[in-house]
């Protein structure tokens, strides 16, 4: 047998090596001494499998402790780490360089954009999701003609001539078998979802011809009913030609309605007359409205909580309530600079995206007043329409110029299988981030985006008007008896009133 690598361990212990390999050079011995001084002054302490780089052997210790110990990194890796802030002095300064790398390398690797969807000839008008599927969108343009796009393949795979005229609005069936549109020529069709058999002509399975013009329509989330708006709300049940029951509050048009998806009995809509009106479907009557300052384009339900919307205004702001207090708003969302024309949240509840006029779509968080992402091209047109994918992980825009755009809803976040060891990282890195979110250098990085220029210039402007705004009202107050002038919050400014 080949002597012992370990002559003086072995000597004074009597272990024998597990495993023995030919001697080796004598420069090796050397280079081993040091692990040779580390070993003996454990081994009165712990028992272990010894183990140490490839070509040399392991030594079994006397005491029944199974842990490695490698002397090259002098670390045990099965043994807990001790955190006990004094043996670990610069811990703080390690951890706040790493959040600031990883914010910079986030900023690096935002690159939102993933594709253009195009082939319609005239502006996107409206979209919908398919309950059932994550690859299959729907758009509907200014000329009357409706895509089904294919989100793998970004290719369309029908296209249909349903309306003269713009299509106002377009859903789903909750079963995903069909499809609804409504459109300029006061007609409400019912489409497969399926394409058309070989021979087979295009046409609707149902088609109601109504007396006025229908400007958006929305479908229940688990019975065969949908919702129309128009002049008035109308109930329809699938296989009759003339509605259940017709709700209306007001005599100005409505543009928009909207099912909730928790307690799908209820409704709320959107009319011209800067009502946001709320609808009981059991009772056949409104139950509440709020008017605001200035018209509210559309609305959109929180699938998480069953009690929470959110406005999208032209006032340039968007508006989240609580439909029990609609006194003032839960938060007012602030950064568009022309009017918001869409809004849909993501499936997570926690935030949600907003297509705007300024030519730009923003995320926002529901419980923070300002974006945290904004999203522009150089040849994005104003935002018409906008939705949230149900994966959450995209986001879908049609707008003025004919095109649908594809975006990622994390801008940074790398798309594809990750190994385990990069989620692990991504997960210590974002964590870091959430830890030195609020250090100066690490927010100014974070919050950071470019602009258009026309964006810009129109921020900067409303920024010295409501500067301007809020040094009037300081003087007036200032010269005014006192108590005479109240202050107003912010989120009850926009309010006019509540009626019920």
């Amino acid at each position: 047998m080949g002597s012992s690598p370990f002559p003086s361990l072995v000597a004074s212990t009597g272990v024998t090596p597990v495993r023995q390999r030919l001697p080796r050079p004598a420069e090796s011995q050397t280079r081993h001494s040091t692990s040779d001084i580390a070993l003996q002054s454990l081994r009165a302490e712990l028992g272990v499998v010894v183990g140490h780089p490839a070509g040399t052997p392991g030594l079994l210790l006397p005491r029944l402790l199974f842990t490695v110990f490698c002397p090259y990194c002098c670390r045990f890796p099965g043994v807990p780490r001790n955190y006990d802030p004094a043996l670990h002095p610069f811990e703080v300064p390690r951890e706040y360089t790493r959040a600031l790398n990883a914010t910079k390398l986030e900023r690096v690797f935002a690159k939102p954009f993933l594709s253009s969807l195009d082939g319609h000839r005239d502006g996107v008008n409206c979209m919908a999701k398919h309950p059932k599927s994550l690859s299959t969108v729907l758009s509907g343009a200014c000329d009357g003609e409706v895509k089904i796009w294919n989100l793998t393949t970004r290719q369309c795979i029908r296209t249909i001539q349903a309306h003269e005229g713009f299509v106002r609005g377009m859903c789903a069936r909750f079963c995903g078998t069909s499809f609804f549109t409504v459109g300029d020529d006061k007609t409400v069709k019912q489409w497969k979802m399926e394409s058309p058999e070989h021979g087979e002509e295009e046409e609707p399975i149902h088609t109601i011809l109504g007396k006025t013009v229908y400007t958006g329509i929305d479908h229940h989330w688990k019975e065969a009913v949908f919702a129309t708006c128009g002049h008035q709300v109308d109930i329809w049940d699938e296989q009759r030609t003339s509605p259940m029951c017709s709700l209306t509050w007001g005599f100005d048009s409505i543009s928009s309605v909207k099912f909730n998806p928790i307690e799908t009995y209820l409704l709320g809509s959107c009319a011209s007359d800067r009502n946001i009106v709320l609808y009981d479907m059991r009772k056949s009557t409104p139950l509440k409205k709020v008017i605001l300052n200035m018209r509210t384009n559309t609305l959109c339900w929180n699938p998480m909580e069953a009690f929470v919307f959110t406005a999208a205004n032209e006032d340039y702001n968007l508006y989240t309530f609580d439909m029990r207090f609609l006194e003032s708003p839960v938060t007012v969302h602030m950064d568009h600079v022309s009017a918001v024309l869409d809004v849909d949240y993501s499936p997570t509840g926690k935030e949600f995206v907003s297509a705007s006029f300024d030519k730009s779509v923003r995320i926002f968080p529901v419980d923070k007043g300002r974006s945290r992402e904004v999203y522009h091209t150089k040849r994005m047109q104003h935002v018409i329409t906008v939705k949230w994918t149900s994966d959450n992980k995209y986001i879908l825009c049609g707008s003025d110029e004919m095109n649908i755009r594809l975006w990622k809803a994390n801008a940074s976040e790398k798309l594809g299988v990750l190994a385990p060891r990069e989620k692990a990282a991504m997960n210590y890195n974002q964590k870091l981030k959430e830890k030195f979110q609020y250090h100066p250098q690490i927010r100014r990085i974070a919050q950071h985006r470019h602009l258009p220029k026309s964006i810009f210039c129109q921020i900067k402007e409303q920024r010295i008007m409501r500067e301007a705004r809020r040094r009037k009202e300081l003087n007036r107050r200032k010269h005014s008896k006192p108590g005479s002038m109240p202050f107003v919050s912010e989120r009850k400014k926009h309010i006019v009133a509540v009626v019920k």
